[in-house]
């Protein structure tokens, strides 16, 4: 598709607001997905550190015994 201006490019044919629209959610929707999964892995990392804590704790009881 070829524009005269950028005004006629961000008018899309009178269909921009609809385009962008599109284009803004599905930014939005990446950037939701972007941290949410960083803020899981960060959980994961915790509790798995957490849980390796405490089998070393017990491993070093077991071997106290």
């Amino acid at each position: 598709m070829y524009f005269d201006s950028f005004a006629e490019f961000l008018a899309m044919g009178k269909h921009g607001p609809y385009v962008w629209s599109a284009y803004g959610i599905c930014a939005l929707l990446i950037v939701i997905n972007m941290v949410l999964a960083a803020r899981k892995h960060a959980q994961v990392r915790q509790e798995v550190a957490r849980q390796w804590r405490r089998e070393s704790r017990e491993v070093k009881h077991e071997s106290g015994s």
